[in-house]
């Protein structure tokens, strides 16, 4: 087992792992253990009592964060030329398309994000190979699949993030940096935890979401109060 510095350390005795934390004092903890030297991100780690294995059980979507992520996220836009320009407008750090699939065929994936159109979906068909385990293969359900390429751009750059729960039944998402005021790295998580609520599928009965936790990057995690039922 690696031997914990000693913020490492200050840091664990500052969180009860027995306990429970509501939303707003774990915002302010979260902040107070970092002991990463650059700004860490925030995590959320929600554990549902979900079988993905089963397509009405699989719980995904996506929401727009009061306050972002934090993050500058790369966009490419795979648009015919009619739209290039509103993309170029909208904040898209990448336009085109012949050229940069060609460059993603050969192994370019240097973005964060993609959104195209639907008429441009069947030249991507055939790289879902390099683009689907890196999360970047374009989806109608998360909105970066549209005719209205100037809001698919400035969603993403304004803060819109897409999560699904993974195998085990977990849904990971950063919801800012440690940098951000605690308020709103609690209105961001409030705002998450609110959209997953809404997913709930309806053939779950019972306890829907199991646990939640919050950490920033390198720190132990926070046992956050359910108030899903």
């Amino acid at each position: 087992m690696a031997k914990l510095s000693k913020k490492q350390k200050e840091a664990r005795s500052k969180v009860d792992s027995k306990s429970l934390y509501n939303l707003k004092d774990a915002s302010a903890l979260v902040k107070e253990i970092s002991t990463s030297k650059f700004d860490g991100s925030v995590d959320l780690a929600i554990r549902l009592s979900v079988d993905p294995r089963k397509a009405n059980q699989m719980v995904r979507g996506v929401v727009t964060l009061p306050h972002g992520t934090g993050k500058v996220l790369r966009v490419l836009a795979l648009v015919t030329p009619d739209k290039e320009a509103e993309a170029t407008e909208a904040g898209a750090d990448f336009v085109g398309l012949d050229e940069y699939l060609k460059k993603i065929k050969e192994g370019w994936t240097d973005v964060d994000v993609i959104v195209t159109m639907p008429s441009v979906m069947g030249k991507l068909g055939p790289l879902g190979k390099v683009l689907g385990p890196r999360g970047l293969m374009p989806n109608p359900k998360t909105g970066t699949v549209t005719m209205d390429i100037k809001k698919a751009v400035t969603d993403v750059k304004g803060g819109k993030i897409d999560f699904k729960v993974d195998k085990t039944g977990i849904i990971h998402a950063s919801i800012g940096k440690v940098s951000f005021e605690a308020k709103k790295i609690e209105e961001n998580a409030d705002e998450l935890l609110n959209t997953i609520q809404k997913l709930r599928p309806t053939t779950i009965k019972g306890t829907y979401v199991k646990s939640i936790f919050m950490s920033s990057t390198m720190s132990p995690s926070i046992g956050i109060e359910n108030k899903i039922a």
